[in-house]
C-alpha cells in the first residue's frame, strides 16, 4: 500500500516542486493548501474509482491522459511564458498557484490516476478506505516538503527556477500521455 501511495505521490511532488518554485516567498500558508488540498484528490480520486465501477472506468481510461496531458502542458506553458518576463499579475508578482483554479486544474491533473488505481482495487475485492487515508497521507507530506524545497530553489534561480517548473509541468504531461498511449 505504501508503494501504491508513493508512486501516486510522484507527480504531485514534482508538481509541488514546480508550484514552489513559482511562488516568491513560501509561506506556511502555501504549504498547507498545496498539501492538504493534493493530498485530499489522492485520497479522493481513488474512492471514486472504486466506487464508479467498470462502466465509469472504461470512459474515463480512454481520455484521462489526455485530460492531465492538457492541464500540465497549459499551466507549464503559462510558466514558461512568465518566466520569460511577461507577468500578468499587476503587482509584478506571479500568480499563487496554490489559490483557485490553479491549484484545482493541478490537484486534478495529478490524481486521474488514482481513480484508475481505485477501480483496480475493487476489482481486487480490497478496501479501499485503508488504502486511500496512505495515499492522502503520503502525498500530503511529501507536496507539503515539494513546495518548500521549490521554494528554496526559486529564490536561488528565479526566472530559471519558474522555466525550469514550467519544463517540469509539461514533461510530467507528456510522460503521461506516452505512458498511457504505449499501454503501460
Amino acid at each position: 500500500m505504501f508503494g501504491i501511495a508513493v508512486a501516486l505521490a510522484m507527480d504531485a511532488l514534482a508538481v509541488s516542486i514546480a508550484a514552489g518554485i513559482k511562488i516568491r516567498r513560501v509561506r506556511h500558508g502555501h504549504v498547507l493548501r498545496a498539501g492538504v488540498c493534493f493530498g485530499l484528490f489522492q485520497f479522493g480520486m481513488p474512492v471514486i474509482g472504486w466506487f464508479a465501477g467498470k462502466t465509469f472506468a472504461r470512459c474515463v481510461c480512454a481520455i484521462d491522459h489526455w485530460i492531465a496531458f492538457a492541464l500540465l502542458a497549459a499551466l507549464g506553458g503559462k510558466m514558461l511564458y512568465e518566466a520569460r518576463g511577461h507577468d500578468p499579475a499587476p503587482t509584478g508578482h506571479a500568480a499563487d498557484p496554490t489559490v483557485g483554479w490553479s491549484l484545482l486544474l493541478l490537484s486534478v491533473a495529478t490524481s486521474i490516476d488514482a481513480l484508475a488505481v481505485g477501480l483496480s482495487l475493487a476489482l481486487l475485492g480490497v478496501s479501499i478506505w485503508l488504502v486511500a487515508v496512505i495515499i492522502g497521507v503520503v502525498t500530503c507530506t511529501l507536496s507539503a516538503l515539494g513546495i518548500l524545497f521549490g521554494g528554496r530553489l526559486g529564490h536561488r534561480f528565479e526566472h530559471a527556477a519558474e522555466a525550469f517548473g514550467g519544463i517540469i509541468l509539461i514533461a510530467i504531461g507528456v510522460r503521461i500521455l506516452i505512458s498511457h498511449l504505449m499501454g503501460g
